[in-house]
Protein backbone atom coordinates (compact mmCIF):
# COMPACT_ATOMS: atom_id res chain seq x y z
CA UNK A 1 0.00 0.00 0.00
CA UNK A 2 1.07 3.52 -0.69
CA UNK A 3 1.90 5.61 2.30
CA UNK A 4 -0.49 8.53 3.04
CA UNK A 5 2.28 11.08 2.28
CA UNK A 6 2.58 9.69 -1.28
CA UNK A 7 -1.10 8.94 -1.86
CA UNK A 8 -2.33 12.46 -1.13
CA UNK A 9 -0.17 14.27 -3.76
CA UNK A 10 -1.07 11.58 -6.32
CA UNK A 11 -4.80 12.21 -5.84
CA UNK A 12 -4.30 15.97 -6.15
CA UNK A 13 -2.26 15.45 -9.30
CA UNK A 14 -4.93 13.30 -10.94
CA UNK A 15 -7.66 15.79 -10.01
CA UNK A 16 -5.58 18.66 -11.41
CA UNK A 17 -5.06 16.83 -14.73
CA UNK A 18 -8.80 16.11 -14.98
CA UNK A 19 -9.69 19.75 -14.28
CA UNK A 20 -7.15 20.99 -16.88
CA UNK A 21 -8.51 18.60 -19.52
CA UNK A 22 -12.09 19.64 -18.84
CA UNK A 23 -11.13 23.34 -18.94
CA UNK A 24 -9.16 22.83 -22.16
CA UNK A 25 -12.09 21.18 -23.90
CA UNK A 26 -14.48 23.86 -22.66
CA UNK A 27 -12.23 26.72 -23.72
CA UNK A 28 -11.56 25.13 -27.13
CA UNK A 29 -15.27 24.76 -27.67
CA UNK A 30 -15.93 28.38 -26.76
CA UNK A 31 -12.99 29.69 -28.76
CA UNK A 32 -14.02 27.64 -31.79
CA UNK A 33 -17.43 29.19 -31.59
CA UNK A 34 -16.02 32.68 -31.26
CA UNK A 35 -13.39 32.29 -33.95
CA UNK A 36 -15.71 31.13 -36.72
CA UNK A 37 -15.84 34.25 -38.86
CA UNK A 38 -18.96 35.53 -40.49
CA UNK A 39 -17.21 35.36 -43.86
CA UNK A 40 -15.72 31.89 -43.34
CA UNK A 41 -14.35 30.51 -46.59
CA UNK A 42 -15.92 27.44 -48.13
CA UNK A 43 -15.04 25.72 -51.37
CA UNK A 44 -16.90 24.44 -54.40
CA UNK A 45 -15.32 21.99 -56.79
CA UNK A 46 -15.28 21.71 -60.55
CA UNK A 47 -17.14 18.76 -62.08
CA UNK A 48 -13.83 16.97 -62.68
CA UNK A 49 -12.91 17.52 -58.98
CA UNK A 50 -9.51 18.89 -60.01
CA UNK A 51 -10.12 22.51 -59.05
CA UNK A 52 -11.40 24.11 -55.86
CA UNK A 53 -12.81 27.63 -55.81
CA UNK A 54 -13.38 29.59 -52.58
CA UNK A 55 -16.64 31.36 -51.88
CA UNK A 56 -17.47 33.56 -48.92
CA UNK A 57 -19.86 36.30 -47.88
CA UNK A 58 -17.48 39.18 -48.54
CA UNK A 59 -16.51 38.04 -52.04
CA UNK A 60 -17.32 40.40 -54.96
CA UNK A 61 -20.54 38.75 -56.13
CA UNK A 62 -22.24 40.15 -59.24
CA UNK A 63 -26.01 40.66 -59.35
CA UNK A 64 -27.68 41.28 -62.72
CA UNK A 65 -31.27 42.53 -62.67
CA UNK A 66 -33.88 44.86 -64.09
CA UNK A 67 -37.31 44.47 -65.59
CA UNK A 68 -37.84 41.17 -67.44
CA UNK A 69 -37.29 41.63 -71.20
CA UNK A 70 -34.70 44.36 -70.59
CA UNK A 71 -31.63 42.43 -71.72
CA UNK A 72 -30.81 40.65 -68.47
CA UNK A 73 -30.33 37.32 -70.26
CA UNK A 74 -28.11 38.86 -72.95
CA UNK A 75 -26.06 40.51 -70.22
CA UNK A 76 -25.57 37.29 -68.30
CA UNK A 77 -24.60 35.17 -71.35
CA UNK A 78 -22.02 37.77 -72.38
CA UNK A 79 -20.59 37.62 -68.87
CA UNK A 80 -20.84 33.82 -68.88
CA UNK A 81 -18.65 33.77 -71.99
CA UNK A 82 -15.79 35.17 -69.91
CA UNK A 83 -13.55 32.36 -68.62
CA UNK A 84 -13.45 33.85 -65.10
CA UNK A 85 -17.22 34.36 -64.67
CA UNK A 86 -20.19 32.09 -64.07
CA UNK A 87 -23.75 33.43 -63.91
CA UNK A 88 -25.93 30.55 -65.06
CA UNK A 89 -29.67 30.40 -65.53
CA UNK A 90 -32.08 32.37 -63.39
CA UNK A 91 -33.61 30.44 -60.50
CA UNK A 92 -36.12 33.01 -59.16
CA UNK A 93 -35.36 31.62 -55.71
CA UNK A 94 -33.43 34.64 -54.46
CA UNK A 95 -35.96 37.42 -55.21
CA UNK A 96 -38.78 35.26 -53.85
CA UNK A 97 -36.90 34.63 -50.63
CA UNK A 98 -36.07 38.32 -50.22
CA UNK A 99 -39.71 39.14 -50.91
CA UNK A 100 -40.82 36.74 -48.20
CA UNK A 101 -38.39 38.32 -45.74
CA UNK A 102 -39.81 41.74 -46.54
CA UNK A 103 -43.36 40.47 -46.01
CA UNK A 104 -42.40 39.21 -42.57
CA UNK A 105 -40.79 42.53 -41.67
CA UNK A 106 -43.73 44.58 -42.94
CA UNK A 107 -46.23 42.54 -40.94
CA UNK A 108 -46.35 43.73 -37.33
CA UNK A 109 -47.73 40.39 -36.23
CA UNK A 110 -45.14 38.26 -38.03
CA UNK A 111 -42.29 40.59 -37.09
CA UNK A 112 -43.27 40.41 -33.41
CA UNK A 113 -43.56 36.62 -33.60
CA UNK A 114 -40.05 36.33 -35.08
CA UNK A 115 -38.51 38.63 -32.46
CA UNK A 116 -40.21 36.69 -29.66
CA UNK A 117 -38.70 33.52 -31.13
CA UNK A 118 -35.22 35.05 -31.11
CA UNK A 119 -35.16 35.71 -34.86
CA UNK A 120 -34.38 39.40 -35.05
CA UNK A 121 -33.38 41.12 -38.28
CA UNK A 122 -29.67 40.40 -37.80
CA UNK A 123 -30.21 36.65 -37.32
CA UNK A 124 -32.67 36.46 -40.21
CA UNK A 125 -30.47 38.45 -42.58
CA UNK A 126 -27.42 36.35 -41.70
CA UNK A 127 -29.31 33.11 -42.34
CA UNK A 128 -30.76 34.34 -45.64
CA UNK A 129 -27.36 35.64 -46.78
CA UNK A 130 -25.84 32.21 -46.13
CA UNK A 131 -28.66 30.56 -48.08
CA UNK A 132 -28.29 32.97 -51.01
CA UNK A 133 -24.53 32.47 -51.12
CA UNK A 134 -24.97 28.70 -51.20
CA UNK A 135 -27.51 28.94 -54.04
CA UNK A 136 -25.22 31.15 -56.12
CA UNK A 137 -22.13 29.04 -55.47
CA UNK A 138 -23.70 25.65 -56.06
CA UNK A 139 -26.23 25.98 -58.89
CA UNK A 140 -23.56 25.86 -61.57
CA UNK A 141 -19.89 25.27 -62.24
CA UNK A 142 -17.59 27.19 -59.87
CA UNK A 143 -15.61 30.22 -61.07
CA UNK A 144 -13.41 33.01 -59.79
CA UNK A 145 -16.28 35.47 -60.16
CA UNK A 146 -19.79 34.32 -59.28
CA UNK A 147 -22.83 36.06 -60.70
CA UNK A 148 -26.57 35.82 -60.19
CA UNK A 149 -29.11 36.87 -62.80
CA UNK A 150 -32.68 37.19 -61.57
CA UNK A 151 -34.48 40.29 -62.90
CA UNK A 152 -36.42 41.24 -59.76
CA UNK A 153 -33.44 40.73 -57.44
CA UNK A 154 -32.60 44.40 -57.89
CA UNK A 155 -35.79 45.37 -56.07
CA UNK A 156 -33.69 44.49 -53.00
CA UNK A 157 -30.38 46.09 -53.96
CA UNK A 158 -29.96 47.89 -50.62
CA UNK A 159 -30.57 44.71 -48.58
CA UNK A 160 -28.20 42.67 -50.73
CA UNK A 161 -25.55 45.38 -50.43
CA UNK A 162 -25.73 45.03 -46.64
CA UNK A 163 -25.59 41.23 -46.78
CA UNK A 164 -22.72 41.18 -49.27
CA UNK A 165 -20.56 44.29 -48.71
CA UNK A 166 -18.31 43.69 -51.73
CA UNK A 167 -21.09 42.82 -54.19
CA UNK A 168 -21.68 44.84 -57.35
CA UNK A 169 -24.92 45.31 -59.26
CA UNK A 170 -25.74 45.71 -62.96
CA UNK A 171 -29.13 47.35 -63.52
CA UNK A 172 -30.37 46.65 -67.05
CA UNK A 173 -32.40 49.52 -68.49
CA UNK A 174 -34.43 49.40 -71.70
CA UNK A 175 -37.03 51.65 -73.32
CA UNK A 176 -40.21 50.83 -71.41
CA UNK A 177 -42.31 50.74 -74.57
CA UNK A 178 -40.06 48.02 -76.01
CA UNK A 179 -40.15 46.12 -72.71
CA UNK A 180 -43.94 46.13 -72.55
CA UNK A 181 -44.31 45.15 -76.21
CA UNK A 182 -41.98 42.20 -75.61
CA UNK A 183 -43.85 41.13 -72.45
CA UNK A 184 -47.23 41.34 -74.18
CA UNK A 185 -46.24 39.79 -77.52
CA UNK A 186 -44.32 36.93 -75.92
CA UNK A 187 -46.97 36.41 -73.23
CA UNK A 188 -44.47 36.68 -70.39
CA UNK A 189 -46.37 36.06 -67.17
CA UNK A 190 -45.47 38.53 -64.41
CA UNK A 191 -47.45 38.84 -61.21
CA UNK A 192 -49.64 41.96 -61.30
CA UNK A 193 -49.24 42.59 -65.05
CA UNK A 194 -52.38 42.56 -67.19
CA UNK A 195 -51.12 41.38 -70.58
CA UNK A 196 -54.31 42.64 -72.24
CA UNK A 197 -53.53 46.24 -71.31
CA UNK A 198 -50.46 47.95 -72.78
CA UNK A 199 -51.20 51.01 -70.64
CA UNK A 200 -51.39 49.05 -67.39
CA UNK A 201 -48.19 47.15 -68.14
CA UNK A 202 -46.34 50.38 -68.92
CA UNK A 203 -47.52 51.86 -65.61
CA UNK A 204 -46.20 48.76 -63.83
CA UNK A 205 -42.89 49.08 -65.69
CA UNK A 206 -42.64 52.68 -64.54
CA UNK A 207 -43.20 51.75 -60.88
CA UNK A 208 -40.67 48.91 -60.93
CA UNK A 209 -38.00 50.96 -62.69
CA UNK A 210 -38.52 53.88 -60.34
CA UNK A 211 -37.80 51.58 -57.39
CA UNK A 212 -34.81 49.84 -58.96
CA UNK A 213 -33.21 53.02 -60.24
CA UNK A 214 -33.67 54.74 -56.87
CA UNK A 215 -31.98 51.83 -55.08
CA UNK A 216 -29.15 51.78 -57.62
CA UNK A 217 -28.47 55.47 -56.97
CA UNK A 218 -28.85 54.92 -53.22
CA UNK A 219 -26.07 52.30 -52.93
CA UNK A 220 -23.75 54.45 -55.02
CA UNK A 221 -22.03 54.46 -58.39
CA UNK A 222 -19.15 52.37 -57.04
CA UNK A 223 -21.56 49.49 -56.37
CA UNK A 224 -24.33 49.78 -58.97
CA UNK A 225 -23.92 50.42 -62.69
CA UNK A 226 -26.91 51.22 -64.93
CA UNK A 227 -26.50 49.44 -68.28
CA UNK A 228 -28.65 50.55 -71.21
CA UNK A 229 -29.74 47.62 -73.37
CA UNK A 230 -29.78 49.75 -76.53
CA UNK A 231 -26.18 50.86 -76.03
CA UNK A 232 -25.07 47.32 -75.20
CA UNK A 233 -26.53 46.15 -78.52
CA UNK A 234 -25.26 49.10 -80.57
CA UNK A 235 -21.76 49.26 -79.06
CA UNK A 236 -21.06 45.92 -77.34
CA UNK A 237 -17.28 46.25 -77.14
CA UNK A 238 -17.29 49.72 -75.62
CA UNK A 239 -20.05 48.87 -73.12
CA UNK A 240 -18.60 45.49 -72.11
CA UNK A 241 -15.17 47.03 -71.54
CA UNK A 242 -16.79 49.56 -69.22
CA UNK A 243 -18.72 46.80 -67.41
CA UNK A 244 -15.68 44.56 -66.90
CA UNK A 245 -13.65 47.53 -65.67
CA UNK A 246 -16.43 48.30 -63.17
CA UNK A 247 -16.37 44.66 -62.02
CA UNK A 248 -12.54 44.55 -61.81
CA UNK A 249 -12.42 41.68 -64.30
CA UNK A 250 -9.78 41.63 -67.06
CA UNK A 251 -10.90 42.23 -70.63
CA UNK A 252 -11.42 39.24 -72.92
CA UNK A 253 -12.97 39.72 -76.35
CA UNK A 254 -14.65 36.32 -76.10
CA UNK A 255 -17.53 38.19 -74.44
CA UNK A 256 -18.35 39.59 -77.89
CA UNK A 257 -18.88 36.09 -79.30
CA UNK A 258 -21.06 34.39 -76.70
CA UNK A 259 -23.05 32.50 -79.37
CA UNK A 260 -20.00 30.33 -80.09
CA UNK A 261 -20.07 28.95 -76.53
CA UNK A 262 -23.78 28.25 -76.12
CA UNK A 263 -24.39 24.74 -74.75
CA UNK A 264 -20.82 23.73 -75.50
CA UNK A 265 -18.80 21.74 -72.91
CA UNK A 266 -17.43 24.27 -70.44
CA UNK A 267 -19.41 26.99 -72.21
CA UNK A 268 -22.72 28.74 -71.63
CA UNK A 269 -25.69 26.82 -70.30
CA UNK A 270 -29.16 27.99 -71.34
CA UNK A 271 -32.55 27.20 -69.86
CA UNK A 272 -35.43 25.89 -71.95
CA UNK A 273 -37.79 27.80 -69.65
CA UNK A 274 -36.36 31.27 -70.23
CA UNK A 275 -38.13 33.24 -72.96
CA UNK A 276 -34.93 34.80 -74.27
CA UNK A 277 -33.15 31.53 -75.05
CA UNK A 278 -34.14 31.59 -78.73
CA UNK A 279 -32.69 35.11 -79.01
CA UNK A 280 -29.38 34.78 -77.18
CA UNK A 281 -28.28 31.80 -79.27
CA UNK A 282 -27.62 34.45 -81.92
CA UNK A 283 -24.76 36.96 -81.92
CA UNK A 284 -25.48 40.50 -80.73
CA UNK A 285 -27.79 42.06 -83.33
CA UNK A 286 -30.34 44.81 -83.97
CA UNK A 287 -33.48 42.68 -84.47
CA UNK A 288 -35.25 43.68 -81.27
CA UNK A 289 -34.48 47.40 -81.22
CA UNK A 290 -37.43 48.64 -83.28
CA UNK A 291 -40.01 45.84 -83.34
CA UNK A 292 -42.24 47.69 -80.87
CA UNK A 293 -42.68 51.00 -82.71
CA UNK A 294 -46.06 50.29 -84.31
CA UNK A 295 -47.40 48.36 -81.31
CA UNK A 296 -47.99 51.30 -78.95
CA UNK A 297 -51.73 52.20 -78.84
CA UNK A 298 -52.71 55.77 -79.74
CA UNK A 299 -54.11 56.53 -76.29
CA UNK A 300 -50.85 55.40 -74.68
CA UNK A 301 -48.83 57.61 -77.03
CA UNK A 302 -51.03 60.53 -76.13
CA UNK A 303 -50.66 60.05 -72.36
CA UNK A 304 -47.12 58.64 -72.38
CA UNK A 305 -45.58 61.34 -70.17
CA UNK A 306 -48.23 60.78 -67.52
CA UNK A 307 -48.17 56.99 -67.75
CA UNK A 308 -44.39 56.54 -67.75
CA UNK A 309 -42.43 59.60 -66.51
CA UNK A 310 -39.43 57.32 -65.96
CA UNK A 311 -38.91 57.18 -69.73
CA UNK A 312 -37.75 60.78 -69.82
CA UNK A 313 -35.91 60.51 -66.51
CA UNK A 314 -33.88 57.61 -67.90
CA UNK A 315 -33.03 59.63 -71.02
CA UNK A 316 -35.55 58.32 -73.56
CA UNK A 317 -37.58 60.59 -75.83
CA UNK A 318 -41.22 59.67 -75.05
CA UNK A 319 -42.50 61.37 -78.22
CA UNK A 320 -40.12 59.75 -80.71
CA UNK A 321 -41.39 56.91 -82.95
CA UNK A 322 -38.86 55.59 -83.73
CA UNK A 323 -36.38 56.97 -81.20
CA UNK A 324 -32.82 57.64 -82.26
CA UNK A 325 -30.73 55.30 -80.11
CA UNK A 326 -27.61 55.85 -82.21
CA UNK A 327 -25.75 54.11 -85.02
CA UNK A 328 -24.58 50.53 -84.54
CA UNK A 329 -20.97 49.41 -84.76
CA UNK A 330 -20.03 47.71 -88.05
CA UNK A 331 -19.56 44.44 -86.15
CA UNK A 332 -23.21 44.51 -85.04
CA UNK A 333 -24.43 45.47 -88.50
CA UNK A 334 -22.57 42.47 -89.89
CA UNK A 335 -24.19 40.18 -87.34
CA UNK A 336 -27.66 41.48 -88.13
CA UNK A 337 -27.23 41.04 -91.88
CA UNK A 338 -25.85 37.54 -91.42
CA UNK A 339 -28.82 36.53 -89.26
CA UNK A 340 -31.25 37.91 -91.84
CA UNK A 341 -29.56 35.98 -94.65
CA UNK A 342 -29.45 32.73 -92.66
CA UNK A 343 -32.82 32.69 -90.91
CA UNK A 344 -33.33 28.95 -91.38
CA UNK A 345 -29.98 28.16 -89.75
CA UNK A 346 -30.66 30.29 -86.67
CA UNK A 347 -34.21 29.00 -86.30
CA UNK A 348 -32.91 25.43 -86.46
CA UNK A 349 -30.19 26.17 -83.95
CA UNK A 350 -32.61 27.82 -81.50
CA UNK A 351 -35.01 24.90 -81.84
CA UNK A 352 -32.24 22.37 -81.22
CA UNK A 353 -30.99 24.16 -78.10
CA UNK A 354 -34.46 24.58 -76.63
CA UNK A 355 -34.90 20.80 -76.74
CA UNK A 356 -31.80 20.26 -74.61
CA UNK A 357 -31.13 20.68 -70.92
CA UNK A 358 -27.88 21.73 -69.31
CA UNK A 359 -27.11 18.06 -68.66
CA UNK A 360 -27.41 17.04 -72.31
CA UNK A 361 -24.42 16.96 -74.60
CA UNK A 362 -24.93 19.13 -77.61
CA UNK A 363 -24.53 16.13 -79.90
CA UNK A 364 -26.35 17.80 -82.77
CA UNK A 365 -23.65 20.44 -83.03
CA UNK A 366 -20.81 18.04 -82.34
CA UNK A 367 -21.96 15.42 -84.87
CA UNK A 368 -22.94 17.93 -87.53
CA UNK A 369 -20.47 20.71 -86.90
CA UNK A 370 -20.36 21.82 -90.54
CA UNK A 371 -24.12 22.19 -90.58
CA UNK A 372 -24.75 23.72 -87.16
CA UNK A 373 -21.55 25.59 -86.27
CA UNK A 374 -21.95 29.34 -85.90
CA UNK A 375 -20.55 31.23 -88.92
CA UNK A 376 -17.07 32.66 -88.47
CA UNK A 377 -16.17 36.35 -88.54
CA UNK A 378 -14.72 35.94 -92.06
CA UNK A 379 -17.96 34.37 -93.25
CA UNK A 380 -19.90 37.24 -91.70
CA UNK A 381 -17.69 39.79 -93.42
CA UNK A 382 -18.03 38.03 -96.80
CA UNK A 383 -21.79 37.83 -96.34
CA UNK A 384 -21.99 41.54 -95.62
CA UNK A 385 -19.70 42.55 -98.49
CA UNK A 386 -21.56 40.35 -100.98
CA UNK A 387 -24.90 41.78 -99.93
CA UNK A 388 -23.78 45.40 -100.12
CA UNK A 389 -22.02 44.93 -103.46
CA UNK A 390 -25.34 43.92 -105.06
CA UNK A 391 -27.46 46.58 -103.40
Amino acid sequence: MLRRSVKKPLVYGVLTIIIVLIAHRWLCRDSAFVMVKRDAVRYSYSSDKNRAYPYYQDMPLIFVGGMPRSGTTLMRVMLDAHPEVRCGEETRVIPRLLGLKRQWQNSAKESKRLVEAGLGDEVLSSAIAAFILEIIAKHGEPALHLCNKDPFTLKYTDELAQMFPSAKFLLMIRDGRAVVHSIVSRKVTISGFDLKSFRSCLEKWNAVMETMYHLCVKVGSDKCLPVYYEQLVLHPEEVMKNILHFLDIPWDDVVLHHEELVNQPGGISLSRDERSTDQVVKPVNLEALSKWINAVPDDVRRDIRKIAPMLEKLGYDPDAYPPNYGEADRFVQDNTLQIEKNKAFWQKRASAIQKLTKFDHFSAEQNHSSEMAAPTDNQLRMSYDNATSHS
